[in-house]
């Protein structure tokens, strides 16, 4: 399939931007003014002070003398690539590929994408009369390359879609300048008598590179597809991307399952096929009124089970709110990994994170409620409790040590041992009864002590001394004394878990 190409023209880009903020602007000439080698120069006019006669370069005070009531405003650098990425990201609904052309254009690689709006001819005036509704002067042709698209938008007069086998024909009566000459060649050119395309063209190129160097040979390879050009895109394409134009705006939420439904089989093929899986994807959807509604998903394993994933963005439908309508998906898997292989048992059921059902369901959980309600602990190789478990992001990660089971663990240890009070403490065994968070626990049965020495490669400090109490309402805790007994301090005592 050959490539085609759209450019896009703003002939007044920052003006128009400027009088759509300030439709008062709309019947007065105004130009945009910034300091040049010490005095003020036009950087660019409207419509109705250019068609007085003032154009990009005129020193101000000239242009004043010409339009008396001439407004003027200070023009920032980076303005025109600013608005410019905007309309680009605008424009992502088109087609992903989108390149600046500065200073007032962009450069669509539309390839394939055409026929999604019944061919190229109401593609372009689909583009077009949208974005003159917004209020910009927009013209805009289509050729198979990006140097003929650029010379047909800004200087053709016939149609703006150039077929394939008349690339050249149309380039013959265009200006020298269409080329995007450089002004020093473009001098040379005129001083020569060679105003048109088809004045030179048709010369030795061993003359023309001689007279007027490499760029005039690039320029004109370049305009009839002899020589590639790059792009410098606004928004990389993700490598695995599906899109979903629709005919009519999507306003329902059955509408957007269908949507949804329709993407996910298109790119977990893919991913099956190559056997891949994402961890995370996006989809976006673009409104009619210009915004753009993002939902994510994640997921704790690759996965490229569609049936899995849609209910994951089932979660997320209720968040999407289509206002006027949607008008285009797009899905984006932004993390993707490899599929692990998963050998079927002979015999037995699986278990825990080894059954496929339960990586589900955490994954259903974790959208909904958000991926930091889950946690996942592994036992780490340290001896102080607060040290001897880690969490790990992956649920596939396997510990590198046993957990312990020949000692009790309680069910839940608190991140920082806190003090509690205890009455009647006795030397090597636990106290009688104990005080955390003003309410008294009298102690019935313990176990212990445990002594756990700290990891003097890491800090000095006092060794514990851990007992398993119950009180008497049942409930067990694990408490410990830091350092050897002593009868005179009596916060030595911790409380450091709860027992199930």
């Amino acid at each position: 399939m050959a490539r085609r190409f759209l450019s896009i023209w703003f002939r007044y880009l920052t003006t128009d931007w400027l009088t759509i903020r300030k439709p008062e602007l709309q019947t007065l000439p105004f130009v945009f003014a910034t300091p040049v080698h010490g005095r003020m120069t036009v950087t660019a006019a409207n419509a109705l002070a250019e068609a007085q006669g003032i154009t990009p370069g005129n020193v101000l005070a000239d242009a004043k003398a010409i339009i008396a009531n001439l407004e003027v405003f200070d023009e920032k650098p980076d303005r025109a690539a600013k608005l410019l990425k905007g309309l680009g990201l605008w424009c992502i609904r088109y087609t992903p590929i989108i390149a600046l052309d500065l200073p007032d254009g962009l450069i669509l690689d539309i390839s394939g994408c055409a026929h999604l709006w019944d061919g190229e001819h109401a593609y372009l005036s689909e583009i077009v009369s949208r974005l003159q509704s917004k209020g910009y002067h927009a013209r805009a042709a289509i050729a198979d390359t990006i140097g003929a698209a650029w010379a047909i938008a800004r200087f053709g007069h016939g149609a703006p879609i150039v077929k394939s086998n008349e690339l050249r024909t149309n380039l013959l009566s265009l200006p020298a300048n269409a080329l995007r000459l450089d002004p020093v060649v473009l001098e040379r050119l005129q001083k020569l008598g060679l105003r048109t395309v088809k004045s030179f063209i048709s010369m030795p190129r061993s003359a023309l590179r001689r007279r007027f160097g490499k760029e005039l040979l690039l320029r004109v390879d370049q305009a009839l597809g002899e020589e590639d050009e790059p792009l410098q895109l606004i928004k990389p394409v993700e490598p695995y991307q599906e899109r979903l134009p629709c005919m009519e705006p999507i306003r329902t939420a059955t509408g957007i399952e269908i949507a949804i439904q329709r993407l996910l089989e298109n790119l977990c093929q893919r991913l099956q096929e190559e056997g891949k899986g994402l961890r995370t994807a996006i989809l976006k959807c673009y409104r009619i009124d210009g915004k753009v509604i993002k939902v994510e998903i994640g997921t704790n394993q690759a996965s490229h089970h569609t049936g899995h994933l849609f209910k994951l963005f089932e979660l997320k439908i209720p968040t999407i709110e289509p206002a006027l309508g949607i008008e285009l998906f797009i899905l984006e898997a932004i993390k993707v990994e490899d599929v692990a292989q998963i050998q079927e048992a002979l015999w037995g059921k699986k278990v825990g994170l080894d059954n496929p059902n339960v990586i589900e369901l955490l994954d259903r959980i974790a959208n909904k409620v958000g991926p930091t309600a889950i946690r996942r602990y592994l036992p780490d190789e340290h001896y102080w409790p607060e040290r001897s478990i880690k969490q790990v992001s992956s649920l596939q990660q396997k510990p590198a040590i046993a957990w312990r089971v020949d000692r009790p663990r309680p069910i839940q240890l608190l991140p920082r041992p806190e003090p509690v009070e205890v009455a009647a403490p006795i030397p090597d065994y636990p106290p009688m009864l104990f005080i955390y968070q003003g309410k008294k626990h009298i102690i019935k049965k313990a176990d212990g002590p445990e002594r756990i020495e700290r990891e003097w490669w890491i800090e000095a400090g006092e060794h514990r001394d851990y007992y398993q109490v119950e009180d008497e309402a049942g409930c067990r805790y694990w408490l410990f004394r830091s350092g050897h007994y002593t009868g005179e301090q009596s916060n030595q005592w911790f409380i450091h878990g709860f027992f199930a």
